[in-house]
C-alpha cells in the first residue's frame, strides 16, 4: 500500500502487504475484543471456573467477531446472510481462531481468567495483556489469507 492509497484502495487492488493484513486484524480484533471481554467479565462475575469463562469468552468472540464483519458487509453489498457468510466464513474463522488461541492462553497465563472478581487488577492485566497478544497472533495468519485471496478486506 502506497502512501497515497487508502486502505479501501489497497484491498480493492489486492493487496497484500503487512499493513493491509494490520487493518485486516485491526478490524477481526474488534469483535473479538467485544466478544472476549464480554464473556470474561461474564464468566469471573458469575463465578465460573476458568475454562469454562473462556469457553464463553470464546463462543462470544466468534459471535461478535463475526457480526461486525457480515453486519456491514451485508448492508454495503445487499447481501443476505447466506451470501456474506458464505464470502467470509474462512477467511473469519481461521483469523480468529488465531486470535483466540493467542488472546486466552495469555489471559490464563497471566491468571486474568483465574480472578474471584472483576476488580481485581489481575483481570484487567490479563486483558490488557491479551488483545496485543491476539493482534500479533492473528496478523502473519491474515496476512498469509490475504496473500492466498481466503480472506477478504472488509
Amino acid at each position: 500500500m502506497t502512501a497515497h492509497q487508502t486502505h479501501d484502495e489497497a484491498c480493492h487492488k489486492h493487496d497484500t502487504s503487512l499493513v493491509s493484513a494490520a487493518h485486516a486484524t485491526l478490524h477481526c480484533l474488534t469483535g473479538c475484543a467485544v466478544g472476549e471481554i464480554l464473556g470474561l467479565f461474564i464468566g469471573v462475575s458469575a463465578g465460573l471456573g476458568p475454562w469454562a469463562t473462556m469457553g464463553l469468552a470464546i463462543f462470544l468472540a466468534y459471535v461478535f467477531g463475526f457480526a461486525f464483519t457480515l453486519g456491514p458487509l451485508m448492508r454495503r453489498e445487499g447481501l443476505t446472510l447466506q451470501q456474506a457468510m458464505s464470502i467470509v466464513w474462512i477467511g473469519e474463522l481461521v483469523s480468529i481462531t488465531a486470535m483466540e488461541i493467542g488472546m486466552n492462553v495469555t489471559a490464563y497465563a497471566v491468571g486474568g481468567v483465574h480472578a474471584k472478581s472483576i476488580f481485581e487488577p489481575v483481570f484487567w492485566i490479563g486483558m490488557i495483556a491479551a488483545i496485543p497478544a491476539g493482534f500479533l497472533a492473528a496478523w502473519p495468519v491474515n496476512y498469509w489469507l490475504l496473500k492466498r485471496q481466503l480472506k477478504k478486506c472488509h
